[in-house]
C-alpha cells in the first residue's frame, strides 16, 4: 500500500508519496501566487489549490505505479486562513491568509474580551481566523451573511477530497474559536467572534479518519480501493510529525519564509502573555508551543533583491562566524508575532557607515533573524519548555554560517536530518498512514537519523550575548516611530 502527504504551502503545493514503512517513493510540486490587493492584505483563490493538487497527482500517477495502491491521504496546510463557503459549498471570496494583517483592530478588541485568552490559550493575533471574520462582518456584510461554513486551507482540501467539512485539532487551535485545552469548539469563543458552532467543521484528531476519498476523484485518479483521508494538521504540527517531535523535550527550528521555534509538550500549559502559540498537536493527548517570527529567510531574500544578488551569493563570502559588528538589523519586515505581537512594526538597519560592506549587512541580517529566534526561545523557556537539542529544517539551513550563528545564540546544538524527506509533507503522509491502518502515531512518527550536528561555538558566546542585549534595546526605540 502507499500513502500520500499533501503540503499546502503559501507559495505552492507539494505532494509526497510514501510506502507502507513511510519510506518516500516520489514527490511532485506545483507553484501558485499570493494576491496582495492592498498593503497588508494577503489572499488566495482556493481554486488554485485544487488545480495545483490535480497537477501534482497527475505527475505522481505518471511517474510511480505505486500510486495505484493508495490507501491513505493526509493534508497539511498553512494555518489561520479563512475560506468562506455558502450553503451550497461554493467559495464566497478569496481566502484571507495567515500573513494578512487587515484585522489588527478586530484582533485587539477580541483579545481584550473576557475569557478569550483563557479559553483559547493564546493572544488573538491579527493573522488568526476569528478576527478575519469580524473584519468581513464589518466591511463585507453581504459575504458575512452568506457564510454557512468557515474552513481553514487544509480543511478546505479535506472538503474537496471527501465532500465533508472536517478539520483537525492542531489547525483549529489557531482560529481563536477552539478551547485548546478541551480540544473542542468553544461556544463562548464563537459568540465573542459572532460565529456559531454550525458554521464550524466537525473535529477529529489529525491521525484519525476524516472521511474517504470521493468516488469521482478515485475514478479520475485510477484508484479502485477505498482511500482514507486523515484529519491532517496545520503545517507546523505536520512538520513536527515529520521530524518525530511528539513528546516533551523534542522540537525544531524552521528557517523558512517565517521562522518557527517549536517545542512538543506532553501537557497543556498555555502562557499567552509571552506571545508564544499554544496549540493542540496533530496526535491525541499532546500539545505543542512555538514562537513565530514573520520574516526569517524573507529577510535574507529581501537583502538579496535590493543588492541584486542571490541569498547563496550573500552568504558564500562570509567566512568564519564573527562577533556582531556595528551594523544592526531588526527583521520586522512584515510586523512581528513572538514576543511583540506588533503588526505595525517594520524593520530597520542601524549603524550603517560609508565603510559598511555587503558582507557586513548580510551578517547583520542573519544576526537579526537569529536574535529574533532567541526572543522566541526565551518566551518558550518562560512556559517551562526546555529543549536541549533542536532539529533544524527549512531553506535557511543551507548556510552553515547561519546555523553556527543560531546554535551559538540559542546555546543548543542543531541537528540536521540525514534524509532528504522530513517536515510537513512527510508528517501529513504519516498521518494518512495512521488513519488508514490504525497504527499508533508513536510507532510511525519517529525522528530521522542525524546527518550532522552544529554545536554552539563557546568562544563566541559572550559576543553573541552582548549582541542580543543590543538588539533587545533597539526595539522600543523604533516602535515609537511607527
Amino acid at each position: 500500500m502507499s500513502h500520500l502527504g499533501i503540503d499546502l504551502g503559501t507559495s505552492g503545493l507539494r505532494a509526497l508519496l510514501v510506502g507502507d514503512g513511510g519510506v518516500p517513493i516520489g514527490a511532485a510540486e506545483r507553484p501558485y501566487e499570493v494576491s496582495n490587493p492592498q498593503p497588508g492584505w494577503s489572499e488566495q483563490d482556493p481554486a488554485t489549490w485544487v488545480a495545483a493538487l490535480d497537477g501534482a497527482i497527475e505527475d505522481l500517477r505518471a511517474a510511480h505505479p505505486e500510486f495505484a495502491a493508495l490507501s491513505g491521504i493526509g493534508v497539511a496546510g498553512h494555518m489561520h486562513g479563512a475560506t468562506l463557503l455558502d450553503a451550497d459549498g461554493a467559495v464566497i471570496r478569496p481566502c484571507i491568509l495567515w500573513n494578512d494583517t487587515r484585522a489588527h483592530a478586530e484582533a485587539a478588541a477580541l483579545d481584550a474580551a473576557p475569557d478569550v485568552r483563557g479559553l483559547s490559550g493564546n493572544i488573538v493575533f491579527p493573522g488568526f481566523t476569528a478576527p478575519k471574520l469580524l473584519w468581513v462582518e464589518a466591511h463585507e456584510p453581504e459575504n458575512f451573511a452568506r457564510t454557512a461554513r468557515v474552513l481553514l486551507p487544509a480543511a478546505y482540501l479535506n472538503f474537496h477530497l471527501t465532500g465533508g467539512a472536517v478539520a483537525d485539532m492542531s489547525d483549529s487551535a489557531g482560529t481563536s474559536w477552539l478551547d485548546t485545552g478541551a480540544r473542542d469548539w468553544s461556544d463562548r469563543l464563537l459568540a465573542a467572534g459572532h460565529m456559531r458552532r454550525d458554521q464550524m467543521p466537525a473535529l477529529v484528531e489529525g491521525s484519525e479518519p476524516a472521511g474517504t476519498l470521493r468516488p469521482d476523484l478515485a475514478a479520475r485518479w485510477g484508484l479502485t480501493g477505498e482511500v482514507t483521508v486523515a484529519g491532517g494538521a496545520g503545517d507546523n504540527a505536520a512538520a513536527a510529525c515529520g521530524i518525530g517531535a511528539l513528546g516533551e523535550g523534542q522540537g525544531f527550528v524552521s528557517l523558512g519564509t517565517s521562522g518557527v521555534l517549536l517545542a512538543a509538550r506532553d501537557g497543556y500549559a498555555p502562557a499567552p502573555e509571552t506571545a508564544v502559540h499554544t496549540f493542540c498537536h496533530a496526535v491525541p493527548g499532546r500539545w505543542y508551543q512555538m514562537g513565530v517570527m514573520l520574516s526569517a529567510t524573507d529577510s535574507l531574500n529581501w537583502l538579496a533583491r535590493v543588492t541584486g544578488s542571490t541569498p547563496a551569493e550573500l552568504t558564500a563570502t562570509l567566512g568564519e562566524l564573527q562577533a556582531p559588528g556595528r551594523e544592526r538589523f531588526l527583521p520586522y519586515l512584515s510586523g512581528e508575532r513572538t514576543p511583540h505581537n506588533d503588526a505595525a512594526i517594520r524593520g530597520s538597519f542601524t549603524g550603517l557607515g560609508t565603510d559598511t560592506t555587503r558582507d557586513a549587512m548580510t551578517r547583520a541580517v542573519l544576526e537579526g533573524v537569529a536574535f529574533g529566534l532567541r526572543d522566541s526561545f526565551e518566551a518558550l523557556r518562560a512556559t517551562g519548555a526546555s529543549p536541549e537539542r533542536l532539529f533544524a529544517i527549512g531553506g535557511g539551513t543551507r548556510s552553515r554560517y547561519w546555523l553556527e550563528l543560531i546554535a551559538t545564540v540559542l546555546g543548543v546544538p542543531l541537528a540536521l536530518p540525514a534524509g532528504g524527506e522530513f517536515g510537513a509533507a512527510l508528517g501529513a503522509a504519516r498521518l494518512g498512514l495512521c488513519a488508514a491502518t490504525g497504527a499508533a502515531p508513536e510507532t510511525v512518527m519517529t525522528p530521522p537519523e542525524t546527518g550532522r550536528e552544529i554545536a554552539p561555538l563557546p568562544g563566541m558566546t559572550a559576543a553573541m550575548e552582548d549582541g542580543y542585549a543590543a538588539f533587545r534595546a533597539t526595539y522600543p526605540a523604533i516602535r515609537g516611530i511607527q
